[in-house]
């Protein structure tokens, strides 16, 4: 690093070497471990040169300002809503642009698995993506460094890894629905803002201007289903959601996500969740939440 008193609001956290080697021979950790995790805001004269690479993997997202890498002979221009990704063992240097200072978030990631999320994320093996919407994934990188800043125990490390896992997924997942190209992200947009409205695929393929085979062809390379069963689960989703967050009535969230048969709803919600909307509401608090 270029500048050695950091930056103004900076934080950041470096695992022990020692509680690293454990958490690679660990269960979870084994196959994903974050060694390192930080916050530069407006950071200017930052850059790094690892003539021989390291371990790690590392993973730069860029939230505003500007950058530039160099990854072997590939030389790269870093802007906002970008992510900047250096596979262990490849000779690189990256660096804040002078006249416009990158604000970014970091983690150096090891395991089993890392090398492989790293590739999925890599569209057209480029070591630089481009995301649309980087507020979507920045709480995955802020959770990954809370919990390393509270400590670097087995349990952090395990949440931290977690958080990690969907960082790089929902990063990865931006750039299969991009490559996929327009008509599959306009597909999905309106199922998500029309949950209380039932789609048939012909008019939904039409409205985005393909062919229903090539709406379904995308849709399973896209999400693994079909374009029903992801509307089903955008409602079971947002079903759960309701029965968490409000005191509707069962009824009234069945009309709500789409469905006017009260009584069908329960049974997909049951065979989606292996229990009613009523034995979910009643289910002890914290059951099924979401770690972190």
């Amino acid at each position: 690093m270029s500048i050695a008193e950091g930056f103004e609001h900076q934080r950041m956290v470096v695992v022990p070497p020692t509680a690293v080697a454990a958490a690679l021979n660990t269960p979870v950790t084994r196959r994903l471990v974050v060694t390192a995790s930080g916050y530069f805001p407006e950071a200017r004269n930052h850059a790094r040169v690892r003539e021989t690479g390291v371990e790690e993997n590392i993973i730069i997202l860029c939230v505003s300002g500007s950058g530039w890498a160099q990854i072997g002979d590939e030389q790269l221009r870093i802007g906002a809503s970008s992510v900047l990704l250096v596979p262990a063992g490849r000779p690189h240097r990256y660096g804040s642009s002078k006249e416009s200072p990158w604000t970014i978030w970091w983690c150096h990631v090891r395991g089993t698995d890392a090398a492989e999320l790293l590739d999925a994320i890599a569209v057209n093996h480029s070591n630089s993506v481009s995301i649309r919407d980087p507020e979507r994934v920045v709480p995955f990188a802020e959770n990954i460094l809370s919990e390393l800043l509270r400590d670097t125990s087995p349990a952090r490390l395990v949440s931290a890894a977690g958080s990690a896992w969907n960082l790089m997924t929902h990063i990865a997942t931006d750039g299969i629905l991009r490559d996929r190209g327009e008509p599959v992200e306009r597909a999905i947009a309106y199922l998500r803002d029309t949950l209380d409205t039932s789609v048939r695929v012909p008019e939904l393929a039409a409205m985005v201007g393909v062919s229903s085979s090539h709406l379904s062809a995308l849709f399973n390379r896209a999400t693994g289903g079909g374009v029903l069963a992801y509307q089903t689960g955008l409602r079971a989703a947002r079903a759960r959601h309701l029965l968490d967050t409000t005191t509707m009535t069962v009824g009234e969230i069945a009309v709500e996500v789409g469905y006017s048969d009260p009584l069908y709803f329960s049974r997909l919600f049951r065979k989606a969740q292996g229990q009613s909307p009523r034995q979910y509401r009643s289910r002890p608090s914290g059951e099924n939440s979401a770690v972190g």
